[in-house]
């Protein structure tokens, strides 16, 4: 009966998770104030293992677990009542024990009881000489060992310890930087954020070896961590794969930068994931008290994704690019309510001409954010944020849906002309995208031809499968199908011949300054007209700015052109009055107003 009562008080123990844990301010203010209560220079929170006392807090100990053999706090434990031996020496039983001989002669211990019962361990005070504990001493004692117990079921109940690697958590984190502010409150110290491996990584890792690789794989980084560590620092398990700790207060911020790149490339070689893996380290330098706990973390989570570009995979925290992620974050957030505005996003249209006939026979739709308090926004900034987020399937429904209303209202005005709008590579994974495509045409009464579909080399090549399959139910279906920025990807040939595209666009980057074009330059572009031709396409350059370079490209063989020398994007009526000026005798282009 007592081995299973054993057993059982164990398993109570380990499914606390705290045995190896990493130290805990939150623990040791409970055991200093036991140090003071009874005025001596030793106190333990300690936890009672199958053969070991291991300390989760102490003051006054060097180490951090004795043998239980003997121990007190092991009699505490088991029979979870108070003990107080006055003089180890006069005590028949600890006379020999290890505490004795290492010169202890007082000890009072008082259990750490789970809520079910079983003794974990005791707190306890130590001391050198011979003495007796008070009836007010003891009742102080007892009241620690209940907040102690009350630290250890938050931590449990509330996600304080993480049960993979055994670490405090974000939580914990967050109360340790707000005790320490307040105990050494203008200290310097430098938060490092480990960021173990990218989202795509750790993706990769579980659809090819299972979660418990994953799982794995923290555990050892946790035990690498620790190691490196004194027993003394504390590290977090702050993300999935995200981990943080903070430095030894005033240290030289140079040298220890170099002694966390030689450790943490000495933990990189040692990995058993070292090929698939590549561990990023950002430094956040700051003065207790005066950056708030989530700003400090996440501050070093910002140098930590800046340490991704960097040779060395360590940075230092740079205000700048933070606030240039704020800023972005900030446009993030705002974007999902401007969806929902209806006045702040529209489309704006620019036309694409036919060469040989210098006629309009299309636009491309183009969105414009104007937001209410920054104004107009470049679709340089919030663009390339929504095509990484869940925003991308509501905003080019957005889109899609405002093109094809436009299309109704100018036929039934009499304007007859195409539009093209632009789609993500994250759209291309929407099983119903084709589907949504025809029931917003079938739906407006629109002829498929009215639509056009560009989508980036880029895009294509993320998914190519995946695209091929959408754009072939795009191509029976009538819609014209359009390769964006053409000769900037890494499309592969056998990919491009199979797309049911018409049309591939030249990207700008070869366009702008082709009137000066010479030699390679002049080879290149005229290469690539030449190899879409022969893959079946129509070309269409983007970015022309001049009537020299619209000529080149006519000489060239290209067929349509946009840009600035043609017309500038326009709102849809000053679109249609651009046009009816075209069509009786106005100005040819922007360029000859």
């Amino acid at each position: 009966m007592r081995d299973y009562q054993e057993e059982a008080r164990l398993d109570a123990l380990y499914q606390l998770k705290l045995l190896d844990s990493s130290p805990s301010e939150s623990f040791d203010r409970i055991t200093r104030m036991a140090s003071q209560i009874f005025g001596l220079p030793v106190a333990a929170v300690s936890l009672t293992d199958r053969d070991r006392q291991w300390f989760k807090s102490r003051v006054g100990v060097d180490h951090d677990s004795i043998p239980r053999d003997k121990a007190p706090c092991a009699q505490v434990a088991e029979t979870t009542q108070p003990l107080v031996i006055e003089d180890f020496l006069a005590d028949p039983f600890y006379a020999d024990s290890v505490l004795a001989r290492a010169g202890t002669r007082f000890y009072a211990g008082v259990p750490l009881v789970t809520g079910t019962g079983y003794g974990l361990g005791s707190l306890c005070v130590l001391g050198t000489e011979p003495r007796q504990a008070s009836s007010s001493e003891m009742a102080g004692l007892v009241d620690l060992a209940a907040m102690v117990m009350a630290q250890i079921e938050l931590q449990h109940a509330f996600g304080r310890v993480d049960p993979i690697s055994g670490m405090p958590t974000r939580n914990q984190f967050r109360e340790d930087l707000i005790d320490l502010a307040r105990d050494h409150p203008g200290e310097q110290r430098l938060a490092v954020f480990v960021d173990l491996a990218r989202d795509d990584q750790i993706s990769k890792i579980t659809r090819a070896m299972g979660g418990a690789r994953v799982d794995e794989l923290i555990r050892e980084a946790s035990q690498s961590l620790r190691a490196a560590l004194s027993p003394a620092r504390a590290a977090y398990h702050v993300g999935a794969a995200q981990f943080a700790f903070l430095s030894p207060p005033d240290v030289d911020q140079v040298a220890y930068m170099r002694l966390l790149q030689s450790t943490f490339e000495t933990l990189r070689a040692s990995s058993s994931v070292r090929f698939v893996t590549n561990v990023a380290i950002g430094v956040r330098p700051f003065i207790l008290g005066t950056v708030p706990p989530d700003n400090v973390l996440r501050g070093a989570a910002s140098a930590a994704e800046d340490a991704r570009r960097t040779e060395g995979a360590i940075a230092l925290y740079s205000s700048e690019n933070d606030t240039a992620h704020l800023r972005q974050y900030g446009l993030l957030r705002d974007f999902g309510a401007a969806l929902e505005a209806g006045d702040q996003l529209r489309l704006v249209y620019q036309p694409r001409i036919e060469l040989a006939t210098e006629r309009c026979i299309g636009a491309e739709a183009l969105l414009r954010w104007q937001h209410p308090r920054l104004g107009e926004v470049s679709p340089a900034k919030f663009i390339p944020i929504i095509e990484q987020t869940s925003f991308a399937r509501p905003t080019t429904q957005w889109v899609l849906d405002a093109a094809l209303d436009q299309i109704s209202v100018w036929e039934i005005a009499g304007i007859n002309t195409a539009l093209s709008v632009n789609i993500t590579a994250a759209n291309l994974g929407e099983a119903d995208l084709a589907e949504r495509i025809q029931s917003g045409l079938k739906a407006r009464d629109l002829r498929a031809d009215r639509l056009e579909i560009e989508l980036t080399e880029s895009a294509i090549m993320d998914q190519p499968e995946q695209a091929l399959a959408t754009l072939g139910e795009l191509a029976e279906a009538g819609i014209c199908l359009a390769i964006d920025d053409f000769g900037t990807g890494h499309s592969s040939l056998a990919y491009l011949q199979r797309l049911p595209a018409q049309v591939v666009k030249i990207d700008q980057s070869f366009v702008r300054n082709l009137a000066k074009a010479t030699g390679p330059d002049l080879v290149l572009i005229e290469a690539m007209i030449d190899l879409a031709h022969r893959l079946g396409y129509r070309v269409v350059a983007e970015g022309v700015e001049s009537k020299e370079v619209a000529a080149v490209l006519a000489r060239l063989g290209c067929e349509e052109a946009q840009g600035f020398w043609f017309a500038r994007p326009m709102e849809a009526e000053q679109f249609a009055k651009w046009l009816l000026a075209r069509r009786t005798g106005g100005p040819a282009f922007a360029g000859e107003a």
